[in-house]
């Protein structure tokens, strides 16, 4: 096709893109942090994503820039605008999952589904939420938190004490909500406004990361598929975002959806379309971000599974427990990431696809056993 896409950050995600781009024929180059990350494949220049000559540099190479992470700070992303750079999701769409009381507020603007929360600017702020609120409540910062970091539950407001001394300008207090499941709704969104939906899926947290995805979601009926897809489209037009988006959902008792977070790119929850949807969300960003028509989502099987594989302490025997794996379950398909492994670093993924979900959920978990 003769187009060039920059991602911009060398981390799986970007790894993810390689593949795709090379099956579409597109030109794929990324700036990387530093040498040997895992997106090494395709870095074709190294350098420091908060530098606007970097940027800027990189982006005179490439006909679209991207990125597999949301920390490009908005006087960069503004530089690449006004240098005449195509950039998606552009900077008016990434400041909303750049800082969370900024979305927060344009989400209430939208009427999308959330909790309740507010913006607290010292402790007798957050005394008065936590006490509206059953005494317990989620402080979190607005900026730069991911993984479970930058989050914290709090029943007294002196347990934010530090976070108010160090933070500059107002936290992010959020009701704790009483959640039966976590979901994440995937959508793609190109730059002349098609817009796809996938599957809501189920995602399963340990310690703040993602740990198994099951897709369908199990137990969800045709109205919370369709209100879920619905609600990831809305929030995609309302907010601008081009390229993939990654909503992620608490279910309540009630079988209520309110909206947790969002990502603007491809995402841990969307790991399954890659061997179990017609288009894989690394395909579909690119698409959506070179405005190319999108790809259908279907699944195509019944089930899909993701476990993640979370790294040890050491790299000992990694190459004999792939082959292991692979031997015993060759119906998974184990994704690597090319990362040393450390305690709870994401390293790979497994993804197992089937018509009997307690099978899939088997092979997926027993090939990622072989990673513990």
């Amino acid at each position: 096709m003769g187009m060039t896409v920059g991602v911009v950050g060398g981390g799986q995600l970007a790894r993810m893109m390689i593949a795709p781009a090379v099956e579409l024929g597109v030109g794929i180059r990324v700036l990387a942090e530093s040498d040997g990350m895992a997106a090494a494949l395709a870095a074709t220049a190294v350098g420091d994503y908060r530098d606007v000559d970097t940027v800027l540099a990189f982006a005179r190479e490439v006909d679209v820039v991207t990125f597999d992470h949301e920390h490009v700070p908005q006087p960069v992303l503004r530089a690449l605008v006004e240098a005449g750079v195509a950039v998606h999701p552009g900077p008016d769409a990434l400041r909303f999952a750049q800082d969370k009381l900024v979305m927060r507020a344009r989400l209430a603007e939208l009427g999308a589904p959330q909790p309740d929360w507010a913006a607290v600017a010292d402790e007798t702020d957050l005394r008065a939420f936590l006490d509206d609120h059953g005494g317990r409540a989620v402080v979190k910062t607005p900026r730069g938190g991911y993984d479970g970091k930058g989050v914290r539950v709090v029943s007294d407001a002196a347990e934010a004490a530090d976070w108010f001394a160090s933070w500059d300008g107002p936290l992010l207090v959020e009701e704790l909500v009483p959640f039966t499941r976590e979901l994440a709704q995937q959508v793609a969104r190109r730059p002349s406004g098609e817009v796809v939906a996938y599957p809501v899926a189920e995602t399963v947290q340990r310690d703040g990361v993602c740990a198994e995805v099951i897709a369908p979601a199990p137990r969800a009926g045709e109205k919370l598929m369709e209100v879920a897809a619905r609600l990831g489209v809305s929030i995609a037009e309302g907010l601008g975002v081009t390229g993939m988006l990654a909503v992620e959902l608490f279910e309540t008792a009630d079988e209520r959806i309110l909206v947790n977070e969002l990502a603007m790119r491809p995402h841990n929850s969307g790991h399954w379309t890659q061997d179990g949807a017609v288009t894989s969300q690394f395909e579909q960003h690119l698409r959506a971000v070179l405005d190319l028509p999108l790809g259908a989502p279907d699944p195509l099987a019944e089930w899909s599974v993701m476990v993640n594989i979370l790294g040890g302490p050491a790299d000992a025997g990694l190459t004999d427990r792939f082959a292991d794996a692979m031997a015993e379950h060759p119906t998974a398909k184990v994704h690597t990431y090319g990362k040393d492994p450390r305690p709870g670093r994401k390293v790979g993924h497994v993804n197992a696809v089937g018509d009997d979900l307690e099978d899939v959920v088997y092979e997926a978990r027993a090939a990622a056993g072989f990673f513990a």
